[in-house]
């Protein structure tokens, strides 16, 4: 029997797990996990997976993060009419809440399911639960397609753009601001970077019927010594988020070759990659995947930001992403998730997995 979908997400919105606090929600998941025979449950740290041995020719492994942002005054879920507001209601408490709700109550399935519930996916990727799961327990992550529960507003979206994040640093001379010709403005030699990305014409490409459109934000910029002093460092964080028809190694070259000019080691300068993340293809041509397309009845479209679906890839198992809730208001403070959404996103994984 299923539960109620919107008062089983509010459950969980209830449990706080912020990035490196997941401890308590993966207890709440692991007790319910264990209470059906036909799961093999193992907890790595907080990540809880469980497993169906049913003999199946095929295997998904369906995955959802246990983490939330930090909290903007929405830690309390609450409940108005048929929509759920509160932290993580659609990112991802809500794919979290169907997740449990049929590893719980369907048994016999045409389809083997690994049902991964891992942690640190709001963050930076070296904490992040799956990519330690396939360092440390590849064996639990085996199987022929994955599908990451993340909002998508029960259709597919397929794999996912690429990230990479860099820090330009400018080098300059100190001097008084009332001599500003003895010295060399770091902050003023940053507004030719400003003006690139400001200026700079995002690409579009299409790839299985999904249209990926590339982005340039900068996303920092720090610098300034004193109000009397002409600072000598100035930098800018900037993100590029690129089409999956870019290797990582070929969208790296892109982005220092955009700013190669501008930065000049004899002056001090630097140019250094923080974090970065592989992009994914659509793969839908994957016979699982291609069944959730169908079950979902809609045209799948692009996943713009970067997702797991990455990480799955990276390993040869072809993913994407079909989970309730809308993704344009994930990590804001009216967060929510409505019962149709929920319901919808149940009903058409049920029907992949033969449930």
């Amino acid at each position: 029997m299923t539960s109620d979908l919107l008062a089983r997400t509010a459950e969980l919105i209830a449990i706080p797990s912020v990035s490196r606090g997941e401890a308590a929600l993966a207890d709440h998941v692991e007790a319910a996990l264990r209470t059906c025979d036909w799961l093999h449950v193992e907890r790595v740290g907080d990540n809880v997976v469980a497993r169906t041995e049913l003999g199946r020719v095929e295997r998904v492994v369906i995955a959802g993060h246990l983490d939330t942002v930090p909290a903007a005054g929405n830690e309390t879920p609450r409940v108005v009419g048929e929509t759920l507001f509160g932290l993580g209601a659609a990112d991802m408490k809500g794919g979290l809440a169907v997740m449990l709700d049929l590893a719980t109550t369907l048994a016999e399935l045409t389809i083997d399911v690994t049902w991964c519930f891992y942690v640190c996916e709001e963050i930076d990727r070296i904490e992040n639960g799956l990519i330690h799961l396939f360092a440390s327990r590849p064996e639990l992550m085996a199987a022929d397609a994955a599908i990451l529960c993340e909002p998508t507003g029960s259709l597919v979206e397929a794999g996912c753009q690429g990230t990479i994040r860099v820090r330009v640093e400018l080098g300059g001379k100190r001097a008084h601001t009332a001599r500003p010709h003895l010295g060399r403005n770091a902050v003023h030699r940053l507004v030719p970077l400003l003006a690139r990305v400001a200026e700079w014409e995002p690409r579009t490409v299409v790839l299985d019927g999904c249209e990926y459109t590339e982005r340039l934000q900068v996303v920092f910029v720090d610098g300034g010594v004193a109000a009397n002093v002409v600072p000598d460092r100035a930098s800018a964080t900037v993100n590029f988020r690129f089409a999956p028809d870019r290797d990582l190694a070929g969208a790296n070259r892109y982005l220092a070759e955009l700013f190669a000019d501008l930065v000049d080691p004899d002056q001090g300068d630097s140019y250094v990659v923080l974090d970065e993340g592989r992009s994914a293809p659509p793969g839908l041509d994957h016979p699982v995947l291609a069944r959730l397309l169908k079950a979902s009845g809609r045209p799948p479209r692009a996943k713009l930001g970067w997702t797991d679906v990455a990480t799955f890839a990276e390993h040869g198992v072809p993913a994407a992403n079909f989970g309730p809730g809308d993704p344009n208001i994930a990590h804001h403070s009216d967060e929510h998730v409505d019962r149709p959404s929920l319901e919808a996103a149940r009903e058409e994984l049920a029907a992949l997995l033969g449930g």
